[in-house]
């Protein structure tokens, strides 16, 4: 076969050779510099997903949704977690930490356990002009989800509908909702969803090169082990790995686990206000932060910008890596230094 291929290879050259002079069409010079011109076709053609910075086949056109998820030890493992493009998690009563989870990228078919509303979660879903989904609601956030603060469904109202209880766990640990009916409550309800948020700041080194080398860091809540918080950098997947009370956080159905390539962790000030020992948060003031990025840990402040959570330097935004986006909120009594161990690399 091989000397076949090389007699017709000679064929065919000496063919050419004895026809017409051809002209060689011109080659591209891949060596060549990208023009200015071919640049801005990338940057048309580009479309981001605004909330991870990730290329996505079309411009994105969906409004994003943002669910209250239970992280009470009953509840874990969560459903929809490793989908969300932003998570926060803050304390709602005593030691108990509740997770914000932001939506648009991608939906899980289902979230849960969903739980009660309070007045900062209702706060920062707005940041991001989101759909709120909860189950239940202390009397500051059922305030402003009557007021029409924001577009909500809750399982208040829908409980057995639009909501569903799971036969695998006991109440209040077993609301869940599927995409699906987050569809059909909005239609219901007449709720725009083809509004995406705005697009955050994203490049694919942040500003990691100026870090400390941490492998790991752990967040304390209150000292309780059950809410302690561990971030592990797989150098290997370039991707941060979270656990609750040493046990790494997967999705309850998939088994896949939360693979993160931002970590931000900001103090700020708690004030218990009433005899439940709900919360003021403040989320407004901005303060001492540190974020982690490609292995790497960096000391910034973080601002409220609009609503949204953000990393700062010398007074510049931190661009945040392409990619999903953890956020760890901690009273600052007793703060960053107080509630963070880390393990150098």
């Amino acid at each position: 076969m091989l000397k076949k291929a090389v007699m017709l290879s000679l064929v065919a050259f000496t063919l050419i050779g004895c026809g017409k002079e051809e002209k060689a069409e011109p080659t591209k010079d891949v060596t060549a510099p990208v023009t200015e011109e071919e640049k801005e076709n990338e940057v048309e053609n580009a479309h981001p997903f605004p909330l991870t910075g990730m290329e996505a086949e079309e411009a994105a056109t969906s409004r994003s949704v943002a669910v209250v998820v239970n992280n009470h030890p009953k509840a874990r493992p969560q459903s929809g977690l490793h989908k969300a493009d932003i998570v926060y998690e803050l304390l709602a009563e005593g030691d108990v930490t509740r997770f914000l989870a932001i939506f648009q990228s991608e939906m899980p078919k289902m979230v849960g356990p969903v739980r009660s509303a309070r007045d900062y979660y209702v706060d920062l879903a707005k940041g991001y002009n989101s759909l709120f989904i909860a189950h239940g609601y202390s009397p500051e956030a059922k305030e402003m989800l009557t007021s029409g603060t924001i577009d909500h469904l809750n399982g208040m109202q829908y409980d057995g509908t639009l909501f569903k209880r799971a036969d695998f766990r006991k109440p209040p640990h077993n609301s869940y909702i599927s995409s699906d009916a987050i569809v059909k409550g909005a239609d219901k309800n007449g709720y725009d969803m083809d509004t995406p948020p705005a697009s955050l700041t994203f490049s694919e080194d942040g500003r990691s090169m100026d870090g400390e080398e941490v492998s790991s860091i752990m967040v304390s809540y209150d000292n309780n082990p059950s809410f302690n918080v561990i971030y592990e950098y797989n150098k290997d997947k370039d991707k941060y790995e979270r656990f609750s009370a040493d046990k790494k956080t997967v999705d309850y159905d998939s088994k896949t686990p939360v693979k993160l390539d931002n970590v931000l962790i900001i103090e700020t000030p708690h004030k218990v206000i009433d005899n439940s020992g709900r919360r003021e948060i403040d989320l407004l003031s901005g303060g001492n932060a540190y974020l982690l990025q490609k292995g790497k840990l960096i000391e910034v402040e973080w601002k409220n910008d609009d609503g949204k959570l953000l990393p700062y330097l010398d007074g510049e935004q931190v661009p945040l890596v392409p990619g999903k986006t953890w956020i760890n909120i901690i009273p600052s009594n007793p703060g960053l230094e107080g509630s963070i161990s880390k393990e150098i690399q």
